[in-house]
Order: C-alpha cells, then structure tokens, then sequence
C-alpha cells in the first residue's frame, strides 16, 4: 500500500484511489511551463490525474 508522508510533521495519507474505476492512483511528475516539476497522482486507466497531497507547505513523499 502507498502511503504519502509530510517530511517535516509525519502527518501521512493512505492509498488514493480513482473514483471512476477505483484504481490506485500511481505517482507521476508534470513539467510546470517553467520547467519545475510537480509531483501528481493519475489513474493509471487514464481517467485523469490530481496535484500529488501537499502538507506543511511542501508535497508529501510517497513511499510504497
């Protein structure tokens, strides 16, 4: 099971699934026009995708 994890309080979320097929989303990156990346989370059928979970400020870590 993925589990998402604030490095700077411990705060941690379980497994995000897709609300279509009930898939767990998978972790992925988008390049933003200024060339960073941001960290999301897409269904892995292609139902889309959501900006990873953020705490503290900061995006959280996925671990698996």
């Amino acid at each position: 099971m993925a589990v998402y994890k604030c490095e700077k309080c411990g705060m941690s979320i379980g497994t995000i699934t897709c609300g279509q097929c009930d898939k767990e989303l998978a972790h992925g990156t988008i390049t933003a026009n200024d060339g960073h990346d941001i960290n999301v989370s897409e269904c892995p059928d292609g139902h889309g995708k959501v900006k990873s979970p953020m705490c503290c400020g900061q995006d959280m870590s996925r671990s698996d």
